[in-house]
């Protein structure tokens, strides 16, 4: 019997997926097999589709990669059905120590409408979200734009005013991305980004379980912040998730896994990414939140595809 086919249907939906099953999506040049086989670890965990996640390069070499994923996808409809489309994470986020996390500062810029049709092109129309940080000049006018051709917008890695934020949700973002990470360990107690963030109830916080990015406890308060339906969540995985301890690249860092299951950076560095799987993440949502099995179980299926116009395969 074919151990794949012995599975049960794929249930669950990631939209923030930088690598999986050892093999990283900012590789320089990722192989039909490689994504075959990160497709198929991916399935083993009951992923049924993902927005393949690009973290911050130039916009160049952001083109040449979606080109690549979109041979990909016509030639394999294994990965044609699991990549349901692209987040482009990255370069408009804010270079700024702290705010851009584990992202290279250099290729960061302002939004660029042009930069946007030519990504569009490249990714044969299938981007469906890009996060940004709104403070940059001419924000507000890209996103009215970006949202006008069907694409979700999530403000992340910025470190954005009121004023910001205000103009970015009137233009059309709907989306936080990874509240609470992507963010200096010393911030202003009360005015801070954080804060911004949860308190516009127009945005979906998007929250990573994995008992990592974000202590249990500090899960429950961000939880308990936004109105009912305002939450969704995601791994942030890259290559190591569903895999064991060792070294695993993530653009152009390593990063080591240990028996912990954390991806930090070797030498005492911080952690970039998660190990974690969208299968462990409904049941670590679940225990952390008090939640019944079948209501975290749909924010990581339904909720969360239909978010982005995703319909799931079935």
């Amino acid at each position: 019997m074919n151990p794949v086919a012995a599975l049960p249907p794929p249930r669950w939906f990631d939209f923030q997926v930088n690598g999986f099953g050892g093999v990283d999506f900012q590789a320089p040049h990722v192989s039909l097999h490689e994504l075959e086989h990160a497709v198929g670890v991916l399935r083993r965990h009951g992923v049924a589709a993902i927005l393949l996640t690009l973290i911050t390069d130039t916009i160049d070499e952001h083109c040449r990669r979606l080109e690549q994923f979109e041979k990909h996808r016509a030639a394999s409809p294994a990965c044609a059905r699991m990549i349901a489309g692209y987040h482009i994470e990255g370069p408009w986020l804010s270079p700024e120590p702290g705010y851009r996390g584990a992202h290279p500062a250099e290729p960061m810029h302002a939004p660029s409408i042009a930069e946007f049709e030519r990504l569009q092109t490249a990714a044969g129309g299938h981007i469906r979200l890009i996060t940004l940080a709104p403070e940059w000049p001419g924000s507000a006018e890209c996103i009215a734009a970006i949202v006008s051709a069907g694409v979700q917008v999530s403000l992340g890695h910025t470190n954005a005013s009121e004023a910001d934020i205000d103009a970015a949700i009137r233009a059309g973002a709907r989306f936080a991305t990874h509240v609470g990470n992507g963010t200096p360990l010393t911030l202003h107690r009360h005015d801070n980004i954080i804060q911004r963030l949860l308190a516009r109830d127009e945005l979906t916080a998007c929250l990573i379980p994995d008992g990592v990015h974000l202590p249990p406890f500090t899960l429950r308060n961000f939880f308990r912040a936004k109105p009912p339906g305002k939450v969704l969540f995601t791994t942030d995985a890259m290559a190591g998730a569903g895999m064991g301890p060792g070294r695993y690249a993530i653009g152009r860092f390593s990063l080591e896994i240990g028996a912990d299951g954390i991806a930090r950076q070797p030498g005492g560095g911080g952690f970039a990414g998660s190990t974690l799987t969208p299968d462990e993440g409904v049941r670590r949502t679940a225990a952390y939140l008090g939640l019944a099995a079948d209501e975290s179980a749909h924010l990581w299926s339904t909720a969360a595809a239909r978010a982005f116009g995703v319909t799931l395969p079935t």
